[in-house]
């Protein structure tokens, strides 16, 4: 068997503490009857995230997690890239939100950046998510995989379902923000979940395409 093929029964670690992001994840596993665990499941400790980009922070705790369990591992690391402030918050997006993880503040300093940038008078400004996948094979093989999804940002935040950023960003043809869509598949309008649009989610198919045995 190819050593860097998931097949069904295989189990893998997410290699997160964020309850939002490995439930993501794992429902996009699903399918394929991939068994998951995580960093948090596994109590295993937060590694730092030196790096400077989203690929060397992935690799960074993907590699922890597999030196720690023995067992493939995938990690995402992801953020919000605005145009007007030159794609930052980006690789600092979760940092900005502070030990507590409050995104709430985080989302008030996005837009207090650009109205004094004068760069939200009318129209809402452009942005994207991007997500950079990482799998660490038990051989020590790494592989990366990046998605986005690009669309604009609204005030007040709306919506409850999803997290971080979702409440301020809403995807390009759509009306509704990340955190006012289902973030599951199994939905009547499956085109308005967050599972079909996420930028982890595009970053995920090709992961899947790539990786995971269909048969």
């Amino acid at each position: 068997m190819n050593s860097h093929i998931l097949y069904p029964g295989d189990k893998i670690v997410i290699a997160s503490h964020n309850t939002g992001k490995i439930q993501e994840i794992s429902a996009l596993l699903a399918p394929y009857n991939i068994e998951t665990t995580s960093s948090r499941d596994l109590d295993l400790p937060v590694p730092e995230e030196t790096g400077s980009t989203f690929i060397e922070n992935a690799v960074i705790k993907a590699c922890a997690a597999q030196a720690a369990t023995g067992l493939p591992s995938l990690a995402d690391d992801s953020g919000l890239e605005v145009e007007g402030l030159d794609g930052a918050p980006g690789v600092y997006s979760a940092d900005r939100s502070g030990p507590k993880r409050d995104f709430a503040s985080a989302m008030r300093r996005v837009r207090e950046e650009l109205v004094n940038r004068g760069r939200w008078l009318y129209e809402k400004p452009a942005a994207n998510f991007i997500s950079t996948i990482v799998i660490s094979w038990v051989d020590g093989t790494l592989k990366s995989y990046e998605g986005k999804t690009y669309g604009c940002l609204v005030w007040p935040p709306r919506g409850d379902l999803g997290y971080g950023y979702d409440p301020i960003f809403q995807p390009d043809g759509y009306n509704k923000t990340f955190a006012e869509m289902h973030p599951a598949e199994n939905i009547e309008l499956k085109t308005e979940c967050k599972a079909v649009l996420s930028h982890r989610s595009r970053a995920l198919e090709l992961f899947i395409n790539e990786c995971i045995s269909k048969v």
